[in-house]
């Protein structure tokens, strides 16, 4: 960096798990750039854990995560420029912190000591727990700063930034101030946004007839106090924010689970209401899997990243469902059964080699795939059916029973509440035993297609509706739904729920409309002939993302103010010929574009985007708002994780641009509420 009269000031705007993750690059690969730094984290919620990951939250919510899965440390799989700094997964923080070798973390209350003192690799910890764990990443990172390096952090929230002259931008305040920086990072996390027309129209339902509706939302954040006790109350999803809803209305209310005979048995307190769920498919997301591989692991077969680069090559227009999807399921197909051959072999009756022979020239959908798998197990219970898989309760025909194939007429509630319990508990069985280690055969190979997936999400011949339905939308929630489920002790409590009577499962197909007959809203569903009517209705999953109506002020700022633009996406621009269709082409050619609702960042250092197409020299933009493929601010050890590149990209990035600036000139900032960073213990 340039010699200057004052320090090169970068401002990140969001100090949560990311904003923190770029605090420790920008730090890590100041050296090879030089001068002074300051960073100035804005955010009113505490910097470390931000607001998803603060310690202000209910004690019984947890991370679906096991806890040797969870890291914000670099190692020695990252490919990254930058230095590569290794540190603790949360499991050995934990196991640290116990055997004295971290002395500035305290558990503040006994329930915590009591989880830090017996969290094992294998456990899910509490949110709070990984509270403690961000807090303790940046005292260290701040313990670690480099000479002319500093960081503050300022509590007023951002709600815009101006360009300046010369390049510098000035980050406005919500309480009047504003700070001068030569560069800006937004590193905002999941933002809500307006309503949908949907969400909408049941809001102005529920406050017409005085009933309860909480539209899509995070359920830690939510208030629950309008569910009174014993009424019923709809709720549709059952993913991770239907798993936490179902944790604050049945033990949040005072509710017990004890193990009787080992089964999981629930107490009610009488202050929960009845709660009649269901979604789409109708079953929750897959538990997280316990179980390990007992044989080899196999090389990816069917997809890797040389085979998806050549269906790229092969095809202008890209479609996931036709080109992509097909070679991801019989490589789904090819890790599940190499386990099973592999380390179960009295359970097949035909050598490896003759069944993955066959196995290359079949449909990983189709019928002949059937047929070879029948012929080569032993058990026809281990055979995976892909359809049947990711819609379990199709052709639901009696109690915990499926005919695949077949029409449903519609259930008894209780039926098809009964057949979920079933469904539930072999779900369990299969993810958590090592008879099953298969799947994990399974979930190996569909979290490595998930990343060939990400090495080509920006190639140029996609089509749009790939990206806005795959892409943007039914890939990630069928990888969510296989991979990133509630932790298994979470779906045991759910049983126990449906036993005590709190819960019952409505099955798939699941809509709710607002009746003005009745001033009620009215469930219906395809696995049932019941029809449940409520004075209160939930819609458990996380709102989405658009940066036009979203309720952060400085995210919609940069589109409004035209320094950004919102992504778009449109079919690979090619004439019915094949020949690129630009200017002055064929009138005859149609293309889709669709609005992704997303801020669109260019690079791997992901620069905001202006409307000219180019990058913003000052700013960048990271995060579950922007366009760039979004996994997460922390990972598993020892994955090369994504997330820690981008931050790698971004720092180095930002540091480059700000190497030239011209000097900043001494100011007075006004009303800015700077708290320096400087350890201490929790």
């Amino acid at each position: 960096m340039a010699d200057r009269a004052q320090p090169t000031v970068v401002a990140i705007i969001g100090a949560g798990p990311r904003g923190i993750g770029l605090v420790e690059r920008l730090a890590e690969n100041h050296a090879e750039f030089g001068g002074e730094l300051h960073i100035r984290l804005i955010d009113p919620h505490p910097a470390g854990p931000g607001r998803i990951w603060r310690f202000d939250q209910s004690p019984l919510l947890k991370l679906n995560s096991l806890a040797e899965d969870v890291t914000l440390f670099t190692d020695s799989s990252s490919t990254i420029e930058g230095p590569i700094v290794p540190g603790p997964s949360l499991a050995e923080w934990a196991r640290l912190v116990r055997d004295g070798l971290i002395r500035d973390v305290t558990p503040s209350d006994p329930a915590l000591a009591t989880e830090l003192a017996g969290l094992g690799p294998k456990k899910f910890p509490t949110r709070r727990l990984q509270s403690l764990y961000l807090d303790w990443f940046l005292r260290r990172t701040l313990s670690r700063l480099p000479e002319g390096v500093t960081v503050t952090h300022d509590e007023d929230p951002a709600v815009g930034v101006d360009d300046l002259p010369g390049g510098r931008q000035r980050v406005r305040l919500e309480h009047g101030g504003a700070i001068e920086v030569d560069a800006v990072v937004y590193a905002l996390g999941h933002s809500s946004s307006a309503l949908d027309m949907e969400s909408a129209g049941l809001a102005a339902f529920a406050e017409a007839h005085d009933l309860f509706y909480l539209p899509p939302s995070y359920t830690a954040d939510a208030d629950l106090s309008g569910i009174a006790a014993g009424e019923t109350v709809l709720v549709r999803g059952l993913g991770l924010a239907a798993v936490d809803l179902l944790v604050l209305l049945g033990e949040g209310r005072g509710g017990r689970f004890t193990r009787v005979d080992g089964v999981l048995r629930y107490t009610p307190s009488g202050r929960e209401p009845r709660i009649v769920i269901g979604s789409g498919r109708g079953v929750p997301y897959h538990s997280k899997i316990t179980s390990a591989l007992v044989g080899a692991p196999p090389a990816p077969r069917y997809f890797s990243a040389p085979i998806a680069a050549s269906l790229v090559a092969a095809h202008e227009r890209l479609d996931f469902r036709e080109h992509v999807w097909p070679a991801i399921a019989k490589e789904m197909l090819h890790g599940y059964y190499a386990e099973l051959f592999s380390g179960h072999p009295s359970r097949v009756r035909i050598p490896w080699e003759s069944f993955v022979a066959r196995l290359d020239a079949v449909d990983p959908l189709g019928d002949d795939r059937h047929e070879l798998v029948a012929g080569a197990l032993v058990d026809p219970a281990d055979e995976l059916d892909l359809v049947r898989f990711d819609r379990p309760l199709d052709g639901l025909s009696s109690v915990g029973q499926a005919s695949a194939g077949s029409a449903s007429a519609g259930l008894p509630l209780a039926d098809v509440d009964a057949a979920v319990r079933e469904y539930i508990r072999d779900d369990l069985d299969r993810r958590t035993q090592p008879r099953h280690s298969a799947t994990q055969g399974l979930f190996l190979s569909l979290l490595q297609a998930y990343g060939v997936v990400l090495g080509i999400v920006d190639a140029p011949n996609w089509t749009a509706e790939s990206r806005e339905r795959d892409l943007g939308g039914g890939w990630v929630r069928y990888f969510s739904f296989v991979s990133s489920g509630p932790p298994g002790p979470r779906l045991e409590e759910m049983l126990a729920l449906a036993e005590a009577g709190i819960v019952t499962f409505f099955g798939a197909g699941m809509t709710v409309a607002a009746d003005e007959a009745t001033g009620l809203f009215t469930a219906r569903g395809s696995s049932t002939s019941d029809v449940v009517t409520a004075r209160a209705l939930v819609d458990a999953w996380l709102p989405s993302e658009s940066v036009s109506t979203s309720d952060n002020p400085v995210l919609r700022d940069l589109v409004e103010s035209g320094v950004g633009v919102e992504h778009v996406v449109s079919d690979p621009a090619v004439g019915l010929d094949g020949v690129d269709a630009g200017v002055g082409a064929d009138a005859s050619v149609t293309t889709r574009r669709f609005a992704t609702g997303l801020v669109s960042v260019i690079g791997a250092d992901a620069r905001v985007r202006r409307p000219d197409g180019t990058a913003h020299p000052r700013r960048f933009a990271v995060g579950p708002s922007t366009s760039a493929p979004f996994v997460g601010a922390f990972s598993r050890p020892r994955t090369n994780a994504l997330a820690f590149r981008e931050n790698d990209a971004v720092a180095r990035g930002v540091l480059s641009s700000v190497a030239s600036a011209p000097p900043a000139p001494a100011a007075e900032e006004v009303s800015v509420h700077d708290l320096l960073m400087s350890g201490g213990s929790d």
